[in-house]
C-alpha cells in the first residue's frame, strides 16, 4: 500500500495582502521574527504587489504596515553585511527605483506600528499620509552605516519637516519618537497601538468611498510635479488640468451626488475610460452657493 506523501506547506509570504470590502488593499510586511527587516525578496514582492494594486480597479487605496512590534527597521543586517563586504552585492542596476508609492496613482497610508528606520523610514516618507503610535522610533540611520541619504530622501524630507530638521535627522541618524515626529510634521496623526490599524483603515476607506479615484490620481501628480514649478506655473497648470477634469465623468457624478445628498458612485481607475468626454451642457441650477469647483 502506497503511503500518501506528506503535504508541503507553502512558505509564508514576506508581505501579506488583504482587500477590504471598501477597496482598501492592506499590505503587511511579514517578517516579524526579524522585525520586518528588508530583503531582496521583500523588495521584489513589494513592487509586484504595487503593480497589481495599480492595475486592479477594485483597489482604491493602500494601507502599509508591519507585522508584530515593528514597521521596518531597514535592511536586514545579513544583507547589509553581504553587500558591504562585496560577497553578495545588492543588484541595484537590475531593480527599479525604490520609490513605488510615489508613482502609484492611488493614495497610500502608512500605519507605523514600531521601529521605522533606513529603507523603512524612506518607504514611510513616500506614503501620502502617515499614522504612527507614540512609541514608534524613527531614524534615517544612513550616516551611522557610512551611507548617504538614499532613494531621494534628501529631496523629500526637507519638504516634510524643513531644512533644519531634515539636516538634523540625516546627519545625526538619531532616533526620534512618534511624539517628536508628529511635532515636526513627519507624521500626520498619532494613535494608540490598539487603534492604529483601525484608524488607518478607516481613513483609507473614507477616501475609497467618497473621493474620486480619477481626481486623487491627478492630485497626487500635482503634488509631485508642482514641487518643481513656480506658484504661477502651478496655478496655470491647475487651470488646464481643471478643464480636463471637468470633462471627465467623475465631475458630473460628484456634483449630482452632492445635490442629491447621496454617496458618490465613482468608477475605479481602469473600470471605464478616464479620458475626458464632452462636458455636460445642462449644468445644475440648484447647486449650493459654496461648492468646490
Amino acid at each position: 500500500m502506497t503511503e500518501n506523501p506528506t503535504p508541503v506547506t507553502p512558505p509564508t509570504p514576506v508581505i501579506l495582502t488583504e482587500l477590504t470590502d471598501d477597496g482598501v488593499m492592506l499590505l503587511t510586511l511579514n517578517r516579524p521574527e526579524r522585525h520586518n527587516a528588508w530583503t531582496l525578496e521583500t523588495e521584489l514582492l513589494y513592487n509586484e504587489l504595487f503593480d497589481r494594486a495599480e492595475a486592479d480597479p477594485r483597489v482604491r487605496a493602500v494601507v502599509l504596515t508591519g507585522a508584530g512590534r515593528s514597521f521596518c527597521p531597514g535592511m536586514d543586517m545579513s544583507v547589509l553585511d553581504g553587500a558591504s563586504s562585496g560577497a553578495r552585492p545588492w543588484p541595484t542596476d537590475r531593480l527599479p527605483p525604490r520609490t513605488r508609492p510615489m508613482s502609484f496613482p492611488k493614495p497610500v497610508v502608512a500605519a507605523i506600528n514600531g521601529a521605522c528606520a533606513g529603507i523603512g523610514f524612506n518607504q514611510a516618507l513616500m506614503c501620502d499620509v502617515r499614522f504612527a503610535v507614540p512609541h514608534a522610533k524613527f531614524a534615517a540611520a544612513f550616516s551611522a552605516r557610512g551611507l548617504v541619504a538614499e532613494d531621494g530622501v534628501s529631496w523629500l524630507l526637507p519638504r516634510l519637516v524643513g531644512h533644519g530638521a531634515a539636516s538634523d535627522l540625516l546627519l545625526s541618524s538619531r532616533r526620534i519618537t512618534g511624539a517628536e515626529a508628529l511635532a515636526m510634521g513627519l507624521v500626520n496623526r498619532l494613535v494608540e497601538p490598539a487603534e492604529l490599524l483601525p484608524a488607518a483603515l478607516a481613513y483609507a476607506s473614507e477616501l475609497a468611498r467618497s473621493a474620486s479615484p480619477y481626481a486623487m490620481s491627478l492630485i497626487k501628480r500635482q503634488l509631485a510635479d508642482d514641487q518643481a514649478r513656480t506658484f504661477t506655473e502651478a496655478r496655470d497648470h491647475a487651470a488646464a488640468l481643471l478643464a480636463t477634469a471637468k470633462r471627465a465623468p467623475d465631475y458630473r457624478e460628484g456634483v449630482r451626488s452632492f445635490i442629491e445628498r447621496r454617496p458618490p458612485e465613482f468608477a475605479g481607475l481602469g473600470e471605464r475610460a478616464t479620458e475626458p468626454q464632452d462636458a455636460p451642457q445642462d449644468e445644475p441650477q440648484d447647486a449650493p452657493e459654496v461648492t468646490a469647483s
